[in-house]
């Protein structure tokens, strides 16, 4: 069964998403570490025991990766996006099956099992590709070596993520892929003329705002 591991924030540098975080949240997020080979770096935010937002951008200190930066933030249309700031991008969910449900997605909608690490944390993740992420509503998946991941490590900001929804022109695509990753109960979908991504939160003051990629 997967779950939510933790939203995604992109941002042309971490110093405008840690920023822009604050303001939105009221916390700001701690430094994480960069992803050698990948290309990009990224800050943290604990919402709790189980689930965290990451901000990600790319990571001046490292060349070129050899792969598309993660979370589409090598698109054309990202980069144009993040110059007006950051943006909620994606969600990640985890799985303590990761090449048995790669295995039966396939190639194509499961995508490539590649593995990552950050100082001590090792983790495996299988973006789908673009053509099925339709527009990243549908999750990489991850599982983590040590069997918790980053969240238990992460003091407690007083954020929650109350709820993750998305909207599509196909609707009952999205909820299909839901259903083959056994994250039907997860993500709140419901149709709409153009994609998006919602993440509805509580700051530590019990106000609660809406996080959104478009």
């Amino acid at each position: 069964m997967a779950e939510i591991d933790h939203i995604v924030v992109g941002a042309r540098t971490l110093e405008e998403g840690a920023n822009w975080i604050e303001a939105q949240l009221g916390v700001r997020p701690t430094p994480g570490g960069s992803h050698p080979g990948i290309g990009t770096h990224n800050m943290l935010l604990g919402l709790g025991p189980e689930t965290y937002l990451e901000v990600i951008a790319p990571d001046p200190g490292q060349p070129e990766p050899a792969h598309p930066r993660p979370f589409d933030l090598d698109d054309p249309s990202v980069k144009l996006m993040l110059e007006a700031g950051p943006h909620l991008l994606a969600w990640v969910a985890r799985t303590p099956a990761l090449d048995a449900v790669a295995a039966r997605l396939g190639a194509s909608q499961g995508g490539e099992v590649r593995a990552w690490s950050r100082g001590d944390l090792t983790w495996r993740m299988a973006f789908p590709s673009q053509r099925q992420d339709m527009r990243n509503l549908i999750p990489p998946l991850i599982q983590w070596d040590d069997g918790r991941g980053a969240a238990p490590r992460l003091a407690d900001s007083g954020c929650r993520l109350l709820a993750l929804e998305a909207e599509h022109p196909d609707a009952a695509q999205v909820q299909s892929a839901m259903r083959q990753r056994g994250l039907e109960e997860s993500l709140k979908v419901r149709q709409s003329p153009h994609p998006r991504l919602v993440a509805r939160m509580r700051r530590p003051d019990g106000t609660e705002i809406a996080l959104s990629s478009g």
